[in-house]
This record gives structure tokens, sequence and C-alpha cells, in this order.
């Protein structure tokens, strides 16, 4: 297994409207090693949630490779892109994009619900994901009866389920207080440690050089290394 996880070689996103063209990322060339922590920092309208959504498989590239896990996604139909997302991918939001009408536990089952897993097996999996996160109080509440950060946490066991090698974290503590967002850090920076790869875009410079082992900024779809 090569210890380099994303490939990035001069990728470049242009979204077009009718006759205009809008260019959100410019020839961005980098790799992740697994089980790195990498923070993506810059301005917005600077391509860093463009950059997060063509690592995770969710926009394609106009033009650039992109290898994940070794693999060339550039060139995959829509059909093989949904697999490897929920195969190798796990997401984190800042809005936590939990489903109102469901438990933190039917939540967190989700993925493994689309992976066609077993019912009991996911079960399982999921009470075991929510007592990691510190929720194994809060089961069966649903998603309006949990604090900003009981949100959090089960968005994180969420995109835990299938077992990703790679967590793509999008302003995860945007809605969050100082306290609160420091406890999803921390979290974050322990999958890490446990050998996660994690991908990290925030607008907060002290907490991306507090836990991130390296920070990338992002200026005008260009990619620099700070």
């Amino acid at each position: 297994m090569s210890e380099v996880i994303i490939e990035a070689h001069n990728l470049s996103k242009v979204y077009r409207k009718g006759s205009l063209e809008v260019p959100a990322l410019r020839r961005v060339t980098f790799t992740v090693k697994r089980g790195e922590f990498v923070a993506i920092m810059g301005p917005s309208g600077s391509g860093k949630s463009t950059l997060l959504y063509l690592l995770g498989c969710l926009v394609r590239p106009t033009e650039g490779i992109y290898l994940l896990e070794g693999r060339d996604v550039t060139k995959l139909s829509a059909r093989e892109l949904a697999r490897v997302r929920n195969r190798y991918v796990g997401f984190v939001f800042q809005a936590y994009h939990l489903l109102p009408s469901l438990s933190a536990l039917r939540n967190v089952e989700l993925p493994a619900l689309y992976a066609g897993s077993d019912r009991g097996e996911r079960r399982r999996r999921a009470r075991a994901l929510l007592e990691r996160v510190g929720l194994g109080e809060r089961l069966h509440h649903l998603p309006a009866e949990l604090s900003g950060g009981e949100a959090q946490r089960v968005a994180i066991a969420r995109a835990l389920m299938n077992e990703p090698a790679l967590i793509l974290a999008d302003e995860p503590t945007g809605n969050l207080d100082s306290a609160t967002g420091n406890e999803i850090m921390a979290l974050l920076a322990e999958l890490s440690h446990e050998g996660r790869t994690v991908v990290l875009v925030t607008h907060d410079a002290d907490l991306a050089r507090r836990w991130a082992d390296r920070v990338l900024r992002i200026f005008d779809g260009v990619l620099e290394e700070e």
C-alpha cells in the first residue's frame, strides 16, 4: 500500500455559464500522505471548497489528473464515482447535513445502508461510533434535539461508517463556539493519529496551525504551501 493517498497533477476547474467562463482552480499540483492532517485556507471565492469537492469526487476537473489510492478517478463514470465516494471518502460539512426525520443512530447508518451492509452489523457499528464520539446516550435523539457540537459529532460518526481512508471536512467548526470547535478539531486530529487522512477547509488560521500537519493556501485558484 502506497504511503501517498492523494496525488493531484495540474488540476484545473472552470465553471461555464453560457458564454461566461469562471476559473476556480488553476493547475493545482500536490500530494497528501496517508495519515496526514492537511488544512486548506484561502479567502472566500478562492477555490478551496471546489478543491475539496474535487478531492471527494463530487465534481470533475476540467483538466488534469487526480489519483485517489493510486487510481485515476477523473475518467470514472458517475456510478463508479459514487462507489468510490461511498467506499473511500467520509464527508463532514459545516451545516451537518443530517436528515431531520431520522435519529442520530439512523443518520449514522446511512452510508452502510447505501453500501448494502447487513442491518444488524450496521446498527452495531453505528452504535459503537456514536459511543466513540461521546453520544452513547443520544442514539435516538433527532437532529433538532441535539446541540451544534453534538450534531457535528453525529456527522463525524456518519463519515466513519464505511471506514474510509480519507475524511474531508468543509468548515466543520464554522457554526460552533470556540470551545466546541476545539473539541471537534481534537476528534479529527485523533482520527489522523490513528492513520486516517484528514483534509480540512477552514478560514481560521490559528485553528489550522494548531491542529494540522501542513497548511496549504489557495488564492484565485492557485495553491501554495505555507
